[in-house]
């Protein structure tokens, strides 16, 4: 009894954490939100990163409209904002949300288009918050951890709690969808279930700039032996080929069309990377540079490793944390992609490895960047009832100061992970075995 003790505290904790990043999120940051849409005049209507997706399949599947036309990026605007955006206001959001995806994203949408958006969003709800739970498993099972369960709930509370999490929940973004099927690509390798997870794999590249990464890193380690593992590469060459002719088939010459959008999305928003972001574009492309070959410089003894051992798994966490630091995407919910970085340098500071001053320093830094949205929910939901309007429009955005500075923490250390415990997973793997 006594052992289960701190078990039930730390549940208790990550509850309660996670119950105030809700909190904060509907009772705050979302009334400040309302209020500065009222005072600047701007429109507001379902707000579901999913409706544009959902729109342009319903409409390319049951009536053969082009869904990155003018005219169904209009009626997406009439549906996400409430009324089509107009260029003569200044105060209008600068996001036209145009359908900026491979049209072949409305394979996966299709058993929803004949449903109300309002039954949509409350099934694609749930299924984001099954994805999320599922996702600590999954991940605990590519890393090759084995935990209790209590462990296992704090680990999931924490996780349905999460500020970027709970914010890509909220915003209904398939980037969490993306983030799942990655998981369950990773537990496929790791389960020797390689053409499932090459397929599953495919299915993730709805979103390319998220998934570019690993699918290069993964094909290389394919290579390293490539008749026990060219089953990975056969399942997602097969899978990737159905999308993209089923595609065509459905709308001709539409890869011209998606790179137009592509294009246009980023002009009108002006996405940067988290190092462009924080440090400018000439260092920040530098530093994108000496990530990207940091990383392949780390990882390329690992190509040859079994996807059974902690190598590779702190491999996928390493690449994934790459991905978030490098892509021309900063928002917070892109940031579900750390999760097994994150979990791999748990393991590793709290393992019996020796770990050096330095290292561990930095790590207790970037833990508490990472707890910090935690401690600061915490804070403005225990003060919510003293919160007047001005000042909460001054404290509303203090969870997200640790937001830039915490996936480039993340990314060093797993960097530093992989460098200075190479042989760490060799010596797990032939434990386990």
């Amino acid at each position: 009894m006594l052992k289960r003790a701190p078990l039930v505290v730390g549940l208790v904790l990550a509850v309660v954490a996670s119950a105030s990043t809700w909190f904060y999120v509907d009772r705050i940051l979302k009334a400040q939100q309302v209020a500065d849409a009222a005072v600047h005049n701007r429109p507001r209507g379902n707000l579901s990163d999913l409706y544009p997706r959902w729109l342009g399949a319903r409409e390319l599947l049951r009536h053969g409209r082009n869904p990155y036309s003018d005219e169904i990026t209009r009626e997406i605007q009439q549906g996400y904002y409430g009324r089509p955006l107009d260029p003569t206001r200044p105060d209008d959001p600068q996001d036209q949300q145009g359908f900026a995806y491979p049209v072949y994203v409305v394979f996966l949408l299709a058993p929803t288009v004949d449903f109300p958006f309002e039954h949509v969003q409350i099934g694609f709800r749930w299924l984001l918050i099954a994805l999320a739970a599922a996702s600590v498993l999954l991940w605990l099972r590519v890393l090759r951890w084995q935990v209790p369960i209590g462990i296992v709930l704090i680990l999931v509370a924490l996780m349905l709690g999460w500020l970027p999490m709970v914010q890509g929940i909220k915003l209904q973004q398939l980037s969490l969808v993306v983030a799942g099927l990655m998981a369950a690509c990773g537990a496929c390798l790791a389960g020797g279930w390689l053409l499932l997870a090459g397929g599953l794999l495919a299915l993730a590249t709805i979103k390319p700039q998220l998934t570019w990464p690993l699918v290069l890193w993964l094909l290389l380690w394919a290579s390293g032996e490539w008749r026990s593992r060219r089953r990975f590469v056969f399942g997602f060459v097969l899978v990737i080929l159905l999308l993209l002719g089923g595609a065509q088939l459905i709308l001709p010459g539409w890869l011209s069309m998606f790179v137009a959008a592509i294009g246009h999305y980023h002009q009108y928003t002006q996405n940067q990377s988290v190092l462009v972001w924080m440090f400018g574009s000439i260092i920040g492309r530098i530093l994108e540079v000496i990530s990207v070959l940091a990383c392949g410089f780390c990882l390329w003894p690992v190509r040859r490793e079994p996807a059974t051992s902690r190598e590779f798994g702190r491999a996928v966490g390493l690449i994934m944390a790459l991905t978030v630091v490098i892509v021309p995407m900063f928002a917070p919910y892109n940031q579900v992609l750390l999760a097994p970085a994150i979990l791999a340098l748990v393991r590793s500071f709290i393992s019996a490895e020796p770990v050096l001053p330095a290292f561990r320093l930095a790590g207790m830094v970037g833990g508490v960047m990472l707890v910090w949205p935690w401690i600061a929910t915490l804070a403005l939901s225990a003060a919510f009832l003293w919160l007047t309007p001005e000042l909460r429009q001054r404290v509303w955005p203090m969870p997200f100061y640790s937001n830039f500075m915490m996936p480039i923490f993340i990314f060093g250390l797993a960097l530093l992970d992989a460098r200075l415990n190479p042989a760490r997973g060799l010596r797990d793997a032939a434990a386990a075995e």
